[in-house]
This record gives C-alpha cells, sequence and structure tokens, in this order.
C-alpha cells in the first residue's frame, strides 16, 4: 500500500486466509481514496454469538477507532470496513473543507443583512 502499514490480525481464532485477503483489498482501496492514515490496525475475533471486528487507524490530523459486529467472520470484517471508510471520508472533508468555508464566510462581498 502507498505508505500505510496495515496489520490484521485474529484473535483467540485460526487465521482465515480468504478474509485476511478481503480485508487487505479493502484497506488497499481505503488507502488510495485517502491519504491521511498512515498506520491501520484490524482485530477480528470470536464473541459468545458470532464475531466482532476492530480498527484503529492513526495517521496525519486522523485518529479513528470503530467497531462492528456479525453472525459471520466476513460479515463483521464488511461492517467494519464499511463504517471506516464513513469515518474517514467525514474527517477528510471536514479537514479539506475547513478552508474553503472559512475563505467563504470571510468574503469582502458577503455582507450580513
Amino acid at each position: 500500500m502507498d505508505g500505510a502499514a496495515v496489520a490484521i490480525s485474529f484473535k483467540d481464532m485460526e487465521p482465515d486466509e480468504d478474509v485476511r485477503d478481503l480485508v487487505a483489498k479493502r484497506l488497499a482501496a481505503l488507502a488510495a481514496d485517502f491519504p491521511e492514515p498512515t498506520h491501520i490496525e484490524v482485530t477480528l475475533a470470536p464473541d459468545g454469538t458470532g464475531f466482532t471486528a476492530h480498527a484503529h487507524v492513526t495517521g496525519r490530523a486522523t485518529d479513528l477507532a470503530a467497531s462492528a459486529a456479525g453472525a459471520e467472520l466476513g460479515l463483521a470484517a464488511d461492517r467494519l470496513l464499511d463504517k471506516l471508510v464513513h469515518q474517514l471520508r467525514r474527517a477528510h472533508e471536514k479537514r479539506l473543507f475547513a478552508s474553503r468555508r472559512a475563505k467563504r464566510q470571510d468574503h469582502p462581498k458577503r455582507r450580513p443583512r
């Protein structure tokens, strides 16, 4: 991946290479879309009734955490990655467009009514 270090771990279970490949592909696409993350850590584990997935993303002006659960391991991982994309998109747009909004508010032609 382009600069983003990725760690995918399985806790209290045998590693599933199909799920690991799925998560790695989606994380590669995520790292290509968002330049902010420098380290992404994903942990997949069983719980009493299904599986849980946890992620922590750190990087330039980014520090996010997300978790999801599902009846199957792949489902939990998909839900987690969907949440990560949503959170990263919000953080990216907030950082990117904050200066534009500030400049627009300070524009001399904008007059209070």
